[in-house]
């Protein structure tokens, strides 16, 4: 395993996404709310410590674990919140580290996905306003604008409310796996209902950006509504825009 800390370049990375998430005037998380992870090797991520600031975090709210560790709790029948805790401690690369946020479960799995490094979680306040609305599933399934099919994707995965923790991870794992089989594409947004928001990508960069045209497109939607109604992209307007040379190159020069 590799020992603590981790590589500087990805704890820096970590912390600078973590910061930027956390930013006041974003309104992504206030206080302890949100989380962030980077994959550091085969069997090793680096995840917010529980509790921690993410606007304020710095190397010791940063905790290395093992993910064979943590992911084998998630096919592991009857588990107790007790026993949720003990394992996320026991995953810890270094025992005298603080304890690793409980998300750290779903986190785990994202970054065994293909393409996945980072992993960035928070709650949004346009996208939580429409989370708990009954427009989550349009929001989800639909596009309003042609930044948000570049920086989310065409369409997200929709994760019914489910209690933070093993459940939730569980949840996100099978509307995940769903949402490949269904569309053959990687999500690079998870919409949590009644909770908040995972962006999932190849770099740190990449995550914020996807979490950044989330909260845009949902303010977006939420004024439009307002208006009269929202008037969304035709499917074929979507992957139209999903398929452009253009639109591709200029992910790549994003780190999209």
């Amino acid at each position: 395993m590799t020992a603590f800390p981790p590589p500087a370049d990805a704890l820096a990375a970590l912390l600078r996404l973590s910061r930027e998430i956390g930013r006041e005037d974003r309104r992504l998380a206030i206080l302890g709310e949100g989380n962030t992870s980077v994959r550091i090797d085969g069997d090793t991520f680096a995840v917010k410590a529980s509790g921690r600031n993410l606007g304020t975090l710095d190397p010791s709210g940063v905790v290395l674990c093992r993910l064979g560790a943590i992911l084998a709790l998630l096919d592991r029948p009857g588990v107790a919140d007790a026993e949720v805790d003990r394992a996320l401690m026991d995953a810890r690369g270094d025992p005298s580290h603080a304890k690793p946020s409980v998300e750290a479960l779903f986190h785990a799995w994202l970054l065994t996905l293909p393409g996945v490094a980072a992993v960035g979680h928070c709650h949004a306040l346009a996208v939580n306003r429409i989370l708990c609305s009954a427009r989550a599933e349009t929001f989800a399934r639909r596009r309003t604008v042609p930044d948000e099919v570049v920086g989310g994707g065409p369409e997200s995965v929709l994760v019914p409310y489910a209690d933070p923790g093993l459940e939730l991870a569980r949840a996100v794992r099978e509307e995940t796996l769903a949402f490949v089989a269904r569309t053959g594409r990687a999500p690079r947004v998870i919409l949590l209902k009644g909770h908040g928001i995972i962006a999932a990508g190849p770099s740190p960069e990449a995550v914020l950006a996807s979490l950044l045209m989330a909260e845009k497109a949902a303010e977006i939607h939420y004024g439009a509504c307002l208006l009269g109604g929202v008037d969304l992209m035709t499917p074929g307007q979507v992957e139209r825009i999903a398929g452009r040379p253009d639109e591709r190159h200029r992910q790549r020069v994003l780190n999209l």
